[in-house]
């Protein structure tokens, strides 16, 4: 005899539930690589930050390849501020000189990279920490920047200094860790063909990870539910010309532009579905690639749920 109360039952049911409606989308993701690009406020929050831990291992002990990228810019700020080193911004990218890279690298690949190691690996996983620059993974270049003066509408070049972008990815060593049980999670700092050390925007390397590597997913962790019409309404799917649309309609504006531009560019490169995710929501990760529906506004080549 059962002894359960009936809303025990219906707790029990409820959850069952859930876990079968999961099924065909673990299926649908089984063996696939998926990118996940973490940053923003769940980051910052010790309960979120457990959350996506954990979730990052439970999509490896089902099947998936999950492969983290993280950011950390107000970590960067923080370290800058102590140290007393001036940062300048130029169109919304940080103007890195010698001393301010040395910084980047120190807090990217050395504390924010192992406190997400840590997590992962108390959730019970095995993560392993890595830069662009290990096994040469991001080959980067000087990113070049034009401005034009508003009033001479003559076109300046701006020198951003050690801000580079990806010019090819190697991803021989990522292929090594998908194949067995570790999990990387990779600063986005990459390396010139000389040797040069580059800040990268993490949605770029992020982008063109999941491009060299044919991922299914990349998610874009945000601080925003995802992409919003005219009128507030989330957008849940976009197509490629859809999304350029709105950029040029001005829907799309501020910081959510150059987020949408990767998601062009890595859709262009053959990933089938990139998702704008609200980090700041538990299990958002978990949400969006096991529900129906989905969680964020995702990008593909037709707008049609794939």
């Amino acid at each position: 005899m059962n002894s359960s109360s009936p809303g025990t039952d219906f707790a029990l049911e409820d959850k069952a539930r859930i876990l079968s409606e999961a099924l065909p989308f673990m299926q649908k993701y089984d063996a696939k690589t998926v990118i996940v690009k973490y940053g923003g406020h769940a980051m910052g929050d010790d309960a979120l930050a457990r959350a996506f831990a954990r979730d990052i291992v439970l999509l490896k002990q089902s099947g998936v390849n999950p492969v983290v990228v993280h950011g950390g810019g107000p970590q960067i700020g923080a370290m800058l501020e102590r140290l007393k080193i001036k940062s300048d911004f130029a169109d919304g990218l940080r103007i890195t000189d010698k001393a301010t890279v040395d910084v980047v690298e120190m807090v990217l690949a050395g504390s924010i990279n192992k406190e997400i190691v840590t997590a992962i690996n108390q959730a019970g996983g095995r993560a392993a920490g890595l830069s662009g620059k290990d096994g040469n993974l991001v080959v980067a270049r000087k990113l070049t920047r034009t401005k034009q003066d508003p009033e001479s509408r003559i076109e300046r070049v701006l020198d951003l200094g050690f801000v580079g972008e990806p010019e090819r990815i190697n991803p021989e060593l990522l292929n090594t860790f998908i194949d067995s049980d570790v999990i990387p999670v990779i600063a986005p700092i990459g390396v010139s063909a000389t040797g040069e050390t580059f800040n990268i925007n993490a949605d770029t390397v992020a982008g063109a990870l999941a491009g060299a590597m044919n991922a299914k997913r990349l998610l874009l962790l945000t601080d925003v539910a995802g992409v919003l019409d005219k009128d507030g309404a989330l957008v849940p799917e976009l197509s490629v010309p859809q999304a350029k649309g709105l950029i040029a309609d001005g829907v799309i504006s501020g910081g959510m532009i150059p987020k949408i531009e990767t998601c062009i560019y890595t859709v262009e490169q053959g990933v089938e579905g990139v998702v704008i995710v609200d980090g700041r929501v538990a299990h958002s990760v978990l949400l969006e690639l096991f529900m129906e529906g989905g969680f964020g506004t995702r990008i593909s080549a037709s707008g049609i749920a794939v």
